[in-house]
């Protein structure tokens, strides 16, 4: 088999732990595998598929020398770096929200719209989307296909581990703070995330929405193609450390019923479905989806407000399927390419 030299920009953090797990443990053909970060952390020794690696300077690295690079490193990194490792023949696969925008750059989630991994040749930038909007697409996808969508209501609840390794140190640092008596100081998040709830992810945009809301709009019209579709979304940080939770509620084009809901996605790519009323069987983040790859759907029922809608429960592991395993599914399909 053709092997690829990949290159992991960020591969210290912990979206970079989890590309190095799962290009392993999916046996992607990788040649050579550069781990890049800042200066800080260059010298410093990482373990891939039993052997020990020297993390690289990203600054000094010259991009000709891998043909893949998966970036998730952070938004400023992304703009300047992604670019040089682009012209230098290195096709970028983008963890970072700065290129999901782009007309000119495809957004993809692999179950939903592989086929626009062929346009990666206009920019050779291919975009990674948010963990929220992959996980929620991932399971509306043969609803969509099936009646259409006209529109989403969806509140999240996210884990702290999709702000960053400080941000579950800062969850584990104040919960022991706080059942020891002691008091407690908010660095990263805005509020006290310990036993708390904050409606709050990302700076709050014009229209009172969040930017994190705002992504999970803009995102999931470019994905499907649809401008129509209407998206109203809640997102909230919870004191969890992995994986993301969320309520969705939808409105099809044509009424479809909870149990043919429930037939579309057990036939799903991606899917498991988790979902049995008589045994109180529902997924959960962190007893069904943290560590595995799939969208886990349950709680599949009739909207009694809505004519025509559907109320869906999905979780998932915000590191793998939301960063990580999303990435490097683009990847797999893309090397069918080069």
């Amino acid at each position: 088999m053709k092997k690829f030299d990949v290159a992991i920009v960020g591969a210290t953090g912990a979206v970079g732990e989890v590309m190095r797990e799962i290009l392993a443990q999916r046996d992607f053909p990788v040649g050579n595998l550069h781990l890049l970060a800042s200066e800080k952390s260059a010298g410093s020794r990482l373990q891939f598929a039993g052997k020990s690696i020297i993390v690289e300077e990203l600054a000094g690295f010259d991009f000709s020398k891998a043909q893949i690079a998966l970036f998730s490193a952070g938004g400023s990194v992304s703009s300047a770096f992604a670019p040089i490792a682009a012209a230098a023949g290195c096709v970028v696969i983008d963890n970072t929200s700065h290129f999901r925008r782009d007309p000119d750059i495809p957004l993809v989630v692999p179950e939903v719209n592989a086929h626009r991994i062929a346009d990666y040749g206009k920019t050779h930038i291919i975009a990674n989307p948010n963990c929220s909007t992959i996980q929620m697409l991932v399971a509306l996808k043969p609803i969509y296909d099936a009646v259409g969508i006209e529109r989403i209501n969806v509140s999240t609840y996210q884990a702290v581990s999709g702000a960053g390794r400080q941000a579950v140190e800062e969850l584990a640092s104040q919960t022991v703070r706080l059942l020891s008596g002691q008091a407690i100081e908010s660095g990263l998040s805005p509020k006290q995330i310990a036993f708390n709830a904050l409606p709050h992810i990302g700076d709050f945009q014009e229209n009172g929405y969040t930017l994190e809301e705002m992504k999970m709009v803009w995102e999931t019209r470019k994905i499907f193609e649809d401008e129509s579709i209407k998206i109203n979304p809640t997102c909230v940080r919870i004191p969890v450390f992995h994986g993301h939770s969320e309520a969705v509620h939808i409105e099809t084009k044509t009424k479809l019923s909870a149990p043919d809901a429930r037939k579309l996605l057990q036939s799903a790519p991606g899917v498991v479905v988790i979902d049995d009323r008589s045994a109180g069987e529902y997924p959960t983040a962190m007893t069904d989806s943290v560590g595995k790859d799939s969208v886990f759907v349950g709680r599949i029922r009739e909207d009694i407000s809505s004519e025509r809608g559907l109320n869906l429960w999905i979780v998932s592991d915000n590191l793998r399927k939301g960063a990580a395993l999303n990435s490097i599914q683009i990847a797999e399909v893309l090397i069918k390419q080069l």
